[in-house]
């Protein structure tokens, strides 16, 4: 249902978006781009009236809507004005507000899912908005000093009757939308920029005695995107077709606050963000999805806990996927980020864990940064359109590059970095695993310190740290007068090495 949402709102969203333009277009061009990329995105307009009005074309009524097996998509807008400017550009005008309707099935399969149906009202007052360029290339430029999406009903029921609500407000809103190409395969090309999105939900279940509310902020807003629009009736068919979307999304700043309810017990949740933001790709061969967000800090208080409250921070945290998705007798590239930076406790939890201060309180880092190649051997966006899994399995994977391997707590640390190739041929050296060939190399530094402070402490016996340090020292190299241990970690010649020792 989401990519039906999604290609339900493009036709909207066109109405009123775009940059400036050199040639001239009409209020029927307009018009006319308006319902060619509806029929491109899948989508049905309809209208009680559209006619002249001296240098103005007024359409009425307009109804627009998107319906598949997976759910649909429905919006209306009273009325929708396109006045000639006289200077080649066409002026927009729209009712200051219009409904979006969003239902979808119950998920098959899974026990206790129901229809969801939607109401979400879209107002935005004092909108300014201007089509202009040539009648096969469009843009549309808007801007409007709030824009705001109010959730007025759930499953059919008045918002207020199940006391939930949900309001989202973009200030000092400004975009550029460019529409270009054949009706059939339209090229797509976005910016934006919002002071800020501000967020309130709110909501009470009377029979659990339940209730929260909830509020964020996020500055400093500013995105962009591309892409190729064809027919999104059918996701899998959409992709062999060519529909492609890139998408970036970039903020300066958050802050969240959450207060909770359960039986007159309270739960209070705040956080607080430095710059960060989210990218999305997605085409006929990858899919790529990743995200970032830096000085992040939250706090938590609960009768629950056994703290008067819980403070978490971390300097950044970043994740990142592309992986190939169309079915191959070739190779393809992919890539995995995680990403964990000084990630830290308030002084009161790790008082519980070290008491005397034994430890350093450094903030730990883990990080895995590795890319590779892999041949799919299903194609995923078929099978999500089916929601059949298939027998076959899902993919190879031919190579896998370590750019970086660490671990960093409590003043130990673990890094590393290395190259494998696999033959998938061989799948019975190493038990179901295609052979490897390559090598890692890791070296650890500060682990002996570490281990003799966690037995002083009490947490392990002399004699288990015992065992691990012999068993170290046999498939390490040690650094004189340092805490430190290396290792290359060997594969070859259908055989595994840890220090030019063959374990199997």
């Amino acid at each position: 249902m989401k990519h039906a949402f999604l290609a339900g709102s493009t036709a909207a969203i066109a109405l009123f978006a775009g940059s400036a333009g050199f040639a001239a277009v009409t209020p029927e061009d307009v018009w006319a781009n308006w319902q060619a990329m509806a029929s491109t995105a899948g989508q049905t307009i309809a209208t009680t009236d559209v006619s002249r009005n001296g240098n103005a074309l007024v359409i009425s009524g307009m109804t627009m809507g998107y319906e598949s097996d997976k759910g649909s998509f429905s919006s209306s807008i009273d009325q929708i004005t396109l006045t000639e400017n006289g200077d080649g550009t066409v002026g927009v005008q729209l009712s200051d507000s219009y409904p979006i309707l969003i239902k979808s099935p119950a998920m098959a399969g899974v026990e206790g899912s129901k229809p969801v149906d939607m109401k979400i009202t879209i107002t935005q007052p004092g909108l300014v908005a201007t089509a202009s360029g040539s009648p096969d290339a469009i843009s549309y430029a808007f801007r409007a000093p709030t824009v705001e999406a109010k959730l007025e009903s759930i499953n059919g029921v008045d918002s207020s009757v199940i006391d939930l609500t949900v309001d989202a407000t973009f200030s000092n809103l400004a975009a550029n939308y460019v529409v270009d190409g054949p009706a059939e395969k339209k090229q797509v090309k976005s910016t934006f920029t919002a002071d800020k999105l501000s967020i309130a939900a709110a909501g009470k279940d009377a029979e659990k005695n339940t209730d929260f509310n909830m509020t964020a902020d996020i500055d400093g807003l500013a995105g962009d995107s591309s892409g190729t629009m064809v027919n999104m009736k059918d996701m899998g068919k959409a992709i062999a077709a060519g529909f492609a979307a890139r998408s970036t999304l970039n903020y300066a700043g958050s802050k969240v606050d959450v207060t909770a309810n359960t039986d007159g017990k309270p739960t209070h949740v705040t956080a607080t963000s430095g710059e960060g933001g989210i990218s999305v790709a997605i085409d006929n061969t990858h899919l790529q999805y990743g995200g970032s967000a830096k000085t992040v800090a939250m706090s938590m208080s609960s009768p629950d806990i056994p703290l008067p409250q819980v403070d978490l921070s971390y300097e950044e945290a970043a994740f990142n996927l592309d992986i190939p998705t169309a079915k191959s007798d070739t190779p393809s590239d992919f890539a995995l980020l995680t990403k964990l930076v000084g990630f830290n406790v308030s002084e009161p939890i790790w008082g519980m864990i070290d008491p005397t201060g034994a430890l350093p309180h450094d903030g730990a880092t883990i990080i895995l940064d590795a890319k590779g190649k892999a041949t799919p051997k299903t194609d995923l966006f078929a099978q999500m359109e089916t929601g059949a899994p298939g027998t076959a399995p899902s993919g190879e994977l031919n190579a896998l590059d370590l750019s970086e391997i660490k671990l960093s707590i409590a003043g130990a640390e673990l890094t590393g970095n290395g190259a494998l190739t696999f033959d998938n041929t061989d799948m019975t050296t190493f038990d179901g695993v295609p052979a490897p060939t390559g090598k890692i190399d890791l070296k650890l530094t500060g682990a002996n310190t570490l281990l003799d402070k966690i037995v002083a402490m009490g947490y392990l016996k002399p004699e288990d740290v015992m065992g691990y340090k012999m068993m170290a020292g046999m498939f390490t190299n040690s650094a004189p007068d340092k805490d430190e241990l290396t290792s290359s970690l060997e594969f070859k010649d259908k055989g595994f090495y840890a220090n030019g020792q063959r374990l199997k």
